[in-house]
Formats: structure tokens, sequence, C-alpha cells
């Protein structure tokens, strides 16, 4: 008797997936829900465990083949070899290519430094007619002439009537006046720039993944079927900066995590949502729909690509619950062990340029949202600061720049200014500590 293995649904909003490696072959040994193949979706990247225990008999979608939800994938024989339990195999993982690392280079003992002996002593100049107790008179050109060319006199024999020192003796002194013989000056080594790490990829030719031809497909369609462009204002984010160092013994004690600017930037983001629901929006069809929550993606970055997990009904948590869901998202994204559903719902995007050190980007729209806010690298900067009285100063604070792109389609210039306003005052006022929950 031969049992079928068809593809599940793996999210209300997946139909289909991308087999991309199987875990068995034809003739293989499988017990229940021992992972059997792995499957793409435009979604999640996981693998499929087997149902029945048995032998696997039959193949029907290769590599790299696409398959609807429910169809076919293998064919699983349960005789009596399937009765008994399977043995305790590992999973047939492809096993990765042997790491042959490049040989590290022999380093040698250097050789020794060569001996570099001091100069051997001039030979000796004939000795100086010894010091007159009577001081020698030196005319004041020579006086000066001497010192022009840092010459101690004392060191100088004058051949002069009576030892005078004449001006040819100066010139011809060997003598000058410097600090006392140094070791030999050797050529310090050229500054060498830090070694580069050359990455494998490197001249090599790879497949598209099928995760990474799903986010090529989105944006170009983003960019095809929208309007876009970006808005971008200064915040001076100072405020926070100082509640993050005085809190973050607590927060570390409460949460077991540090605290950082992206919890802020996310909690003001979403109340602000709550007032310009036209950010908080899909366009479907001739329709305008307005969301109810504020499900906020955030951008994960992955060896696999981009990926967008969702933190639900944002506005509706404290500091610590959002920074502790993108902690556990983020984790759990970049170790491929996120639900499909975590995956979908989003109503609006964050994305951290400022990670890797960038002030700001235009961020590409992810359909069928209309904006998403990008937000750039933290810094101290002098700005020129006023007091209550309008007095101007020119400070140190902490700055950081917030892009938001939108569809055009929807979003005006004024709709998005007005929305990144509201958001750069709640984060200047600093106003966090009732938000905290800790």
């Amino acid at each position: 008797m031969s049992e079928n293995v068809t593809l599940p649904a793996l999210g209300e909003s997946v139909t289909e997936g991308t087999v991309t490696r199987w875990l068995k072959k034809v003739g293989d040994t499988v017990a229940v829900d021992e992972p059997l193949v792995e499957v793409s979706t435009d979604k999640v990247d996981t693998e499929i465990p087997s149902p029945f225990a048995g032998v696997v008999e039959q193949i029907l979608v290769q590599e790299d083949e696409t398959v609807e939800v429910g169809g076919i994938l293998a064919v699983i024989g349960t005789g009596a070899a399937a009765s008994a339990p399977a043995p305790a195999a590992a999973p047939v993982v492809e096993a990765p290519a042997p790491v042959v690392e490049a040989p590290a280079p022999v380093v040698e003992a250097p050789a020794p430094a060569p001996v570099v002996e001091a100069p051997a002593a001039p030979a000796a100049a004939p000795a100086a007619p010894a010091a007159s107790s009577d001081p020698t008179y030196v005319t004041p050109l020579v006086r000066k002439f001497a010192a022009e060319h840092g010459i101690d006199l004392s060191t100088v024999a004058g051949t002069g009537v009576g030892g005078r020192i004449r001006k040819e003796d100066v010139l011809t002194s060997s003598v000058p006046v410097v600090a006392p013989a140094a070791a030999p000056v050797v050529a310090a080594a050229p500054a060498v720039a830090p070694a580069v790490s050359v990455s494998a990829q490197r001249g090599t030719v790879e497949p598209m993944s099928r995760l990474r031809k799903v986010l090529a497909e989105r944006a170009v369609a983003s960019m095809q079927q929208t309007a876009q462009l970006t808005t971008v204002v200064e915040v001076d984010v100072t405020a926070i900066a100082a509640l993050r160092q005085r809190v973050q013994p607590q927060f570390v004690a409460a949460t077991g995590g540090k605290l950082n600017f992206m919890p802020f930037f996310t909690l003001a983001a979403a109340e602000a949502l709550k007032a310009h629901p036209k950010l908080n929006a899909s366009i479907e069809g001739d329709n305008i729909v307005f969301h109810p929550t504020e499900n906020i993606s955030f951008a994960v970055d992955t060896e696999r690509g981009l990926l967008t997990p969702v933190i639900r009904d944002a506005s509706t948590l404290n500091i610590a619950q959002i920074a502790g869901q993108i902690a556990d998202l983020a984790s759990r994204t970049r170790e491929n062990k996120l639900k499909p559903d975590e995956l979908g719902g989003g109503t609006f995007t964050l994305t951290n340029t400022g990670s890797r050190g960038a002030l700001f980007d235009t961020p590409v729209v992810f359909l069928p949202q209309v904006a998403i806010l990008g937000t750039g690298v933290v810094t101290k900067r002098p700005v020129v600061v006023s007091d209550a009285s309008g007095n101007e100063a020119i400070a140190i604070r902490s700055m950081v720049y917030l892009a938001l792109s939108y569809d055009h389609r929807l979003v005006d210039g004024a709709d998005a200014s007005r929305f990144l306003v509201d958001v750069k005052n709640r984060l200047e006022a600093g106003l966090f500590e009732a938000n905290l929950g800790v």
C-alpha cells in the first residue's frame, strides 16, 4: 500500500511552493514526522515532514520545480518494512562541500633582524690643542656663523694666530651640536591597509534562490505599479539617548535584552499611524482599505535575503514588549524558524538602514502597503539649539534622519510631512518613561 505526500497549506495566502532540496531519495526509509523535503514559498522557507512511515517509492516534483498546495510531492510505500519503526537515521542532508581552507600562509620564524651596528666612530682627529686657561677670542662674525650652523665653538680647534677660531675652522668642523647619538634610524614600514576578507563567491556563478527571485519580482512590481517618492526629516533623539543610558541596567535586568533605538521608532510610528490612516492603508482596485490595527513589518537582513516579520497591534504595546518581539522575530527569521503567518499581515514597514552605518536611503514600498519608514544611523554632531528664550547656541546632539517612501497614488507630500512631523515631535520630546514596561 502506498500513500501520497502532498504540499500542505503553509499560510493563508500561500498557494504554491518550490522544492529546494530533497532530504530523502528514492529507496530511503523515512519515519513519521522525519524531515522529507525543503520547500520555499513567497513567505518562508521550511521543511516538510513525512506524514507516513515507509520507503520513498517515487519523487514526483524535482528540485527547483513548483507545485500548488495539495499537489503530490512524493509517494511513500507502507509495506511490512514500514510497520516496524523506521531506523532513527539522521536525515540525509546534503553534506556541505568540505570546507577547503586555503592553507594558512607558512609564516616562517622571522629571520633575525640584521644586526645594525652603530657606525664605527670616525678615526680620531688629531687632538685639538689643549684649551688655554685663557678663553680663546672669537670674533662676533664667527660666533654668529657658528650659531647659524649649530656648531659648538668649544669643540672647534682654532688654526689662527694664537689658536684663534676662524670661519674656515667652523666650516670644516664635523661636530654639530646634536642630541646624544641615537640608534640608527630604521625607516618605518609603510602603513598597510587592513586586510579585506575575500568572499568565496568572487568570480563564481550561482542560480538565484526562490526567495531572491520573489524579492526581485516584488521590487520590480512595486516600482512599476506605484508612484513612489521619499520625504526626509532630521530628528534630535538626544532625550531618548539619555533615557536609554539611564534605564539600561534596569531594562536589561527586567528583560534580559539591551534597549536600543528601534523600539522607540516603532512605537512612535505606530502611534502616528493612528492619526494618519492613509499611511496605514492599501489600495484594492478602486477602493482604499484603511486598516483597523497597526501591524508593523520590520526588515531583517538574512543570508537568504530580506524578510519582514510582523509586530501586530504595535500601537498597543510598550517599549519592552516591542523590543522583545523584535529580538525574538529577528532571531527566528535568521534561523529559518518563523511560521508562515508571522511574515504576513503587515500594514506598514520599518527598515533600519542605519544598522550598517547609512545616513539614510530611499526604501522601496512593499506592496500592498503604501509606505515604509527608513531609520538612519544615530550620530553625534554639532547643531544649533535654542532655549526657551530663543537664545541660540551650538551643542553636540544625537541626530538621525527618517526617510519615508510612499505611494503617491494615495499619499500626498503633505500627508507624508504631517506624519513625519508627528513622529519627530514624539521622539524629540523623549517622554517614554511611562511606556517602558519595566
